[in-house]
C-alpha cells in the first residue's frame, strides 16, 4: 500500500472514532465559570458590604441557575449521555449549590446586619480558591482527565482546611458571650459560617463526582 493510502485510512478512523465534543461538560463549564466569579464577588462583599456587592453574587447565582436548567433540559431530551446520566445531574446540582449558599451568605448578612470578621474573609478565600479548583477541572475533564483529578483532588484538600477553620470560628464564638446581646450575635454568625461550610462541602461533592467521572470514563 501507499503512503498515501495508509494516510487516508488513518485520517478516516481518526474521523470515525473521534470523541463527540461533549456539550453537556461545555455546560458544566460554563456553571462552574459562574461558580468563580460570583465567590470572587462574595469576597469583594467580605471586604466591603454593600447592596451593589450583594446583588453581583445574586446576578451570578441567576445566571448559573439558567445554566443548569438548560443543562437539565438537554439531559432530558438526549438519549445517549457520553458520562452517566446521574453523574452529570449530580455534578450540575453541586456546583449550583455552592452559589445558591454564597447567596444565601450575602442575603442573611444584609437581613441579620452581621459585619464580616477576619473568619469570614479567609473562608470566602477558601471557597474562591475551591470553586477556581473545579473550575479548572472542568475545563480539563474532557482532554487531560488526570490533570482534572489533581485539581479535583485540591478542592477536597480545601474542605479539610475549610473544617478545622469552621471549628476555630465556632469555638471562638463561645469565648466570646457575656450578655444577651452577645449571645445573639454569636447564633447570627453561625448561621452564617454554616452558610460558608456548607459552600466548600458542595465544592467537595463536586470534585468526588469529577474523580468518580474520571474512574469511570478515563
Amino acid at each position: 500500500m501507499s503512503g498515501r493510502f495508509l494516510s487516508k485510512i488513518s485520517s478516516l478512523r481518526q474521523t470515525i472514532f473521534r470523541r463527540k465534543p461533549n456539550h453537556f461538560l461545555a455546560r458544566l463549564t460554563e456553571q462552574s465559570a459562574l461558580v468563580v466569579e460570583g465567590t470572587a464577588a462574595l469576597q469583594d462583599y467580605m471586604k466591603k458590604p454593600s447592596k451593589k456587592n450583594a446583588a453581583q453574587v445574586r446576578q451570578c447565582e441567576k445566571q448559573a441557575d439558567e445554566v443548569r436548567r438548560i443543562l437539565i433540559d438537554e439531559l432530558n431530551r438526549t438519549f445517549v449521555t457520553p458520562f452517566d446520566r446521574e453523574d452529570l445531574f449530580g455534578l450540575s446540582r453541586a456546583v449550583d449549590d455552592v452559589l445558591d449558599h454564597a447567596y444565601s451568605t450575602t442575603n442573611e448578612m444584609d437581613i441579620l446586619e452581621v459585619a464580616p470578621n477576619n473568619y469570614l474573609q479567609l473562608m470566602v478565600e477558601m471557597l474562591h480558591k475551591s470553586a477556581e479548583e473545579i473550575h479548572l477541572a472542568m475545563e480539563r475533564l474532557e482532554h487531560h482527565p488526570n490533570v482534572a483529578d489533581t485539581h479535583a483532588v485540591r478542592a477536597k484538600a480545601i474542605e479539610n482546611q475549610m473544617e478545622t477553620l469552621y471549628a476555630e470560628a465556632i469555638a471562638d464564638l463561645f469565648k466570646k458571650p457575656s450578655d444577651l446581646e452577645d449571645v445573639v450575635e454569636m447564633m447570627k454568625l453561625r448561621e452564617i459560617y454554616r452558610h460558608m461550610l456548607h459552600a466548600v462541602q458542595s465544592a467537595e461533592d463536586a470534585a468526588n463526582i469529577i474523580s468518580d467521572i474520571v474512574v469511570k470514563f478515563y
